[in-house]
């Protein structure tokens, strides 16, 4: 007798359900791209944004790496999306997988806030600070789940609202005139928008993990029968 089919929690994601997704899909796993190597394809995405977003301290750098840093981390979350999208099409969801899912997901955090923290208009605190903080969400949603609770997903800022916060000043930063480009002077530090998004993002992962621990306390009380 066959086994189950092994199917993950999943992140619920709009754009997963659109022809265009299920068509990229379809086309990596009749090419035989593997769900893992898309998993690490996203990491090294992550990385390079992380890059980029450091680059931008330097002079002539400033609005081409904010460009580039958009771009990788909206190809990160694609390959975020995908790599689930094949695995089940191609039955090849297992808990190995999650493993290669979950660890380069991690990885692409703390490369893209540390590269964050050492962006214009940013501090490299900031950054640091916003890595640990993304990583401790994480961590809450993983323990809820080792704990006999569902995952949660939620947010105000899981991962697809910290990546679209960086994504959008990235794009305003690469985009915009300079003078439109807010400064306040924090301890010597020219800190602009990304320092922003970093504070935002800080307090939002914050009130996010609180949300998390109180879901998963009450599922962990009242179980389902």
């Amino acid at each position: 007798m066959n086994a189950p089919a092994y199917t993950p929690e999943r992140r619920p994601i709009r754009s997963r359900e659109w022809n265009c997704s299920h068509r990229t899909a379809g086309w990596l796993a009749r090419r035989g791209v593997t769900a893992n190597t898309i998993s690490a394809s996203g990491m090294v995405c992550g990385v390079l944004a992380g890059l980029a977003l450091a680059l931008t301290s330097r002079p002539g750098w400033e609005r081409g790496g904010f460009l580039a840093a958009a771009a990788f981390m909206q190809l990160r979350l694609q390959a975020n999306m995908l790599d689930g999208m094949v695995a089940l099409a191609t039955r090849t969801a297992s808990p190995v997988g999650e493993l290669y899912n979950e660890v380069p997901d991690r990885v692409a955090d703390t490369a893209i806030f540390l590269g964050a923290g050492a962006a214009a208009g940013s501090l490299p605190m900031l950054g640091a600070l916003t890595a640990c903080v993304a990583l401790f969400v994480a961590y809450v949603r993983a323990e809820g789940k080792v704990a006999g609770a569902a995952q949660q997903f939620c947010g105000p800022m899981a991962k697809q609202q910290r990546m679209a916060t960086v994504t959008v000043v990235s794009l305003y930063c690469s985009l915009a005139p300079r003078a439109w480009r807010p400064q306040v002077s924090v301890g010597g530090h020219e800190c602009g928008l990304m320092a922003g998004a970093l504070g935002l993002i800080i307090i939002g992962g914050i009130w996010t993990a609180l949300r998390r621990l109180r879901r998963i306390a009450r599922q962990l009380r009242n179980p389902a029968p």
